[in-house]
């Protein structure tokens, strides 16, 4: 297990740092925090004309065939900007969902344009949110497709997606479902979050979906695949999160004296200063660890939620210990190190929080020692 990494991919690493800190500065953040959607699609654009929003898609599907670890610097980059970017959504919940179990037909259907941004599928697959646990929509039987109802809620990019990734229940087994956002019955509701993305509730009333709609094999088992992939995806935002506010941080307590030396000199402060950056690293090892793994087919039924757990529960004490140490000026919801506070807070109980994983690990321990 070497997480060193290779000459290409600290090239992808590079690349997606130059595009995120190019675009995605702190002034242009708060001006798309103003618009109504929170979508930069000047940064989408130049993300997709990079190949990086189609990443983790087959070439077959045109994307760039990448594995979770590449996937994760990405998206380690995308944290440390904090970009308004549904990049989490389409790269793991929702199009390589239907690229890896999807029929011929409906990956033709819905990836076309997906890796080059135009078309965005997102899924909707915990509920309620802060568990990792994942409800399926009800299916009645219509002829030889179903009439399903349900409500999912926090559905990342609800707004801006074409399509949503969903389980169904469908005659007493469990299915997944592509469904067109503007499908007859489905009214979406959205809300701002703690992150200032928007999110949205899905309420399905008798929505038509037939055969053709649904993905290839065992709902379960399809659902633990991507619930695996979009937590690491998670994991590896909190930890650009963490890095950016850590090394804001760093700079901050360096430059301002307080009775005539720098604040780090203050031992106190250097010791907060020491904790929050062995949680950083903590989230990275995990994180690596589980990444890794999952790319080379081994068991993450441990790995996932350490990972995750790590992630939820050390990235809120590295963002509020770097508040904290910005004194009066992290106090300012304005400033932008509070924008990392309040990603780390929302991606903490996004698609499962600290204590639904450790519940989750728990149980593996225990199965197995039985």
């Amino acid at each position: 297990m070497d997480f060193d990494l290779t000459e290409n991919q600290q090239a992808l690493a590079d690349l997606a740092e130059r595009i995120f800190g190019d675009l995605a500065t702190a002034d242009r953040v708060a001006e798309v925090e103003a618009t109504d959607d929170r979508f930069d699609r000047n940064l989408w654009g130049a993300l997709a004309e990079a190949g990086l929003v189609g990443m983790a898609l087959p070439e077959r599907d045109g994307g760039l065939d990448l594995g979770l670890v590449e996937t994760c610097l990405v998206l380690q980059q995308q944290g440390r900007r904090v970009a308004p970017v549904p990049l989490l959504a389409a790269t793991t919940l929702g199009a390589w969902a239907i690229a890896a179990y999807g029929s011929d037909a409906l990956r033709a259907r819905w990836l076309e344009g997906v890796a080059q941004g135009h078309r965005i599928l997102t899924g909707a697959w915990t509920d309620p949110a802060g568990t990792d646990e994942s409800r399926p929509l009800t299916g009645l039987a219509d002829g030889v497709g179903w009439r399903v109802s349900g409500e999912k809620v926090a559905v990342a990019a609800a707004g801006v997606a074409d399509a949503v990734v969903v389980p169904v229940d469908t005659d007493g087994s469990r299915r997944v479902a592509v469904v067109p956002i503007d499908a007859d019955g489905l009214t979406v509701s959205l809300a701002e979050t703690t992150s200032r993305e928007i999110h949205g509730t899905l309420r399905f009333d008798n929505v038509a979906i037939g055969p053709e709609d649904l993905l290839d094999g065992d709902g379960d088992e399809i659902t633990r695949s991507v619930l695996d992939r979009a937590q690491i995806g998670a994991c590896a935002v909190v930890l650009g999160c963490c890095e950016e506010a850590l090394a804001m941080t760093a700079a901050h307590v360096s430059e301002r004296e307080q009775f005539g030396r720098p604040l780090s000199t203050n031992q106190g402060v250097a010791l907060q200063a020491a904790d929050a950056a062995i949680d950083t690293e903590g989230i990275r090892v995990t994180l690596q660890q589980a990444a890794w793994s999952l790319d080379n087919g081994l068991d993450v039924s441990q790995a996932v939620p350490t990972a995750k757990w790590w992630a939820s529960e050390a990235g809120q004490r590295v963002v509020v210990t770097t508040q904290h140490l910005h004194g009066g000026t992290g106090a300012d919801i304005s400033h932008p190190v509070h924008r990392y506070f309040l990603w780390v807070v929302h991606l903490a109980d996004s698609l499962g929080g600290a204590g639904a994983h450790l519940a989750r690990l728990g149980s593996t321990i225990a199965t197995r020692a039985s």
